[in-house]
C-alpha cells in the first residue's frame, strides 16, 4: 500500500480532523468541498437513512457465534473485525439488532459516495475515518489507531474500496499487528433481495428478509505463516456459512 504524500497529522491539525469528523470536511488529498458537494452529500445521504432505517425495521437477523466472540468481547476482548464490501450495507445490524455495545469504526474513501455512505453509517452508530490504499492509508492507520486507544471497535473491508471482489489486501494483517489483537471474521448474507451491478455486487435484502451473521474464530497475529491466507479463509468460511445458515430454518 503507498503511503501519503500529505504532510503527517496530529491531533489537532485540519487533516486530523477531517479525517475522524462526524460531518463532511475538506480533504488534503481532493479540492474543497463546495457547497454543491455538501448539499448533494446532505440530501442522498438523509434520503438513504429514511429508506434503511425503515427497512431494517422490517428484517430478522440472527447471529451465528459458535466460537464464543462476542462473549469474550463483552469480557474485555479486543479483536480487529474484517466483513467483505458486499455486506457493508447491513453492517450496522451487528450494532442496532445483535449487540448494541458494539462501537465500531470502519474506513471508508474520501471520494463523495463514500461520504454519503459515512453520513448514512453513523447514524446508525457506526463511526467513520477517512482514507484508502492509495489516498491516505497512513492517516487513516493512525485514526483507526488513536480509536482502538479509545476502546472502539475497528472494522476493515478488506476488499475495498476497489476490489478485486473478495480478495483480502495486507491492510487488515498490518492494523491487527499493530494493535495487537487477533482478526475475526463477519460473514453477512441476506435472503431474499438482490446485488448491485457494483464491483462488489452489494447486497440488498428485500423487506422482511433474513439476515444471517456469522462470526469466525479469533484469527492469530502470530509471525511465521501466511496470516493474510488464514483471514482470507476465514472471511470465505464465514461468508458460506451466513449463506447456508438462510436455507435452513432458525433455531
Amino acid at each position: 500500500m503507498r503511503p501519503e504524500t500529505a504532510a503527517p497529522d496530529r491531533p489537532g491539525r485540519p487533516a486530523a480532523a477531517a479525517r475522524d469528523a462526524a460531518a463532511p470536511r475538506e480533504s488534503p488529498f481532493r479540492r474543497h468541498w463546495t457547497l454543491r458537494d455538501r448539499m448533494v452529500v446532505a440530501t442522498a445521504a438523509g434520503a438513504v437513512v429514511l429508506v434503511t432505517r425503515t427497512l431494517y425495521a422490517t428484517l430478522r437477523v440472527r447471529c451465528i457465534d459458535p466460537h464464543g466472540v462476542i462473549p469474550a468481547w463483552r469480557r474485555g476482548e479486543h479483536f480487529v473485525w474484517a466483513t467483505w464490501h458486499d455486506g457493508i450495507g447491513l453492517l450496522p445490524l451487528m450494532v442496532t439488532h445483535v449487540e448494541p455495545g458494539v462501537r465500531p469504526r470502519v474506513v471508508l474513501s474520501w471520494h463523495r459516495d463514500g461520504e454519503i455512505a459515512a453520513q448514512v453509517v453513523r447514524r446508525f452508530g457506526v463511526a467513520v475515518t477517512r482514507g484508502s490504499a492509495t489516498r491516505g492509508w497512513l492517516g487513516a492507520m493512525r485514526g483507526l489507531l488513536e480509536a482502538d486507544a479509545r476502546g472502539e471497535d475497528l472494522v476493515v473491508v478488506p476488499d475495498g474500496p476497489k476490489g478485486p471482489r473478495h480478495e483480502a489486501k495486507e491492510g487488515v494483517v498490518q492494523l491487527a499487528r499493530a494493535t495487537r489483537h487477533p482478526v475475526v471474521a463477519i460473514g453477512i448474507a441476506s435472503h431474499p433481495g438482490r446485488r448491485l451491478r457494483t464491483w462488489d455486487r452489494l447486497q440488498v435484502p428485500r423487506p422482511f428478509a433474513r439476515v444471517a451473521f456469522v462470526l469466525s474464530a479469533p484469527v492469530p497475529i502470530a509471525r511465521g505463516g501466511d496470516v493474510l491466507a488464514r483471514v482470507q479463509a476465514a472471511l470465505e468460511e464465514t461468508a458460506a456459512a451466513a449463506q447456508a445458515a438462510l436455507e435452513r430454518p432458525a433455531t
